[in-house]
């Protein structure tokens, strides 16, 4: 339960040490997570139930969660366990919001098919391979094919290394701006609002 609360209140409203570990292992499993999401809209063309369709309804609700979250927060280590429990709930639900926006952000800069996709990647292949072997072609001669065909291989390689480490890391980086921003106005509201005129929060 530690682990829970410290994943979902933060540094800030948290009183365990959740924040001062490292979670590679998690920032990685979370991206992998949303790629499979993504993955399976673009696959299926059948985004799951209200995952990947952000609209007006889940940034106003994701507004008032956030403007409202230091003062749902202030008092959770004095609330009984169902109050906890929708604490709990609200970040899940903030969480999910999330998760939604990330997956509409990444699905929508999928220009291509996947019906596409093969063809694409071939061609994208072949003409790689083509510029290379024009390139070294004056300088290597008969070599020119297959130094063309090591560097443009090399090329490829990296692009799809760089593919996947984006696809892993880019959902994490959403999350984590999400989370800074929310830490930062969370201790601005506590700072200003909460220990001045609310008594002590836990």
């Amino acid at each position: 339960m530690d682990y829970i609360e410290g994943l979902f209140l933060g540094k800030l409203w948290s009183d365990t040490d959740f924040e001062n570990r490292r979670h590679t292992a998690l920032f990685v499993l979370y991206g992998i997570f949303v790629e499979s999401l993504v993955l399976y809209g673009y696959v299926s063309g059948k985004p799951l139930h209200f995952v990947g369709e952000f609209t007006t309804t889940h940034l106003v609700i994701f507004g008032l969660l956030f403007v409202a979250c230091p003062f749902i927060c202030m008092r959770y280590y004095r609330m009984p366990a169902w109050g906890k429990a929708l604490v709990m709930i609200e970040k899940a639900i903030k969480s999910f919001i999330v998760v939604s926006f990330t997956v509409d952000l990444i699905s929508s800069k999928l220009t291509i098919g996947s019906g596409d996709l093969q063809g694409f990647v071939i061609s994208y292949l072949n003409d790689t391979l083509e510029k290379y072997t024009e390139m070294f072609a004056s300088s290597t001669g008969s070599f020119a094919t297959v130094i063309g065909v090591l560097v443009g291989g090399l090329h490829v390689l990296f692009v799809i290394l760089l593919i996947v480490f984006l696809a892993l890391v880019v959902p994490g980086i959403v999350y984590l701006l999400y989370r800074i921003l929310q830490y930062c106005y969370d201790w601005v509201i506590n700072k200003l609002i909460i220990k001045r005129f609310i008594p002590i929060r836990k």
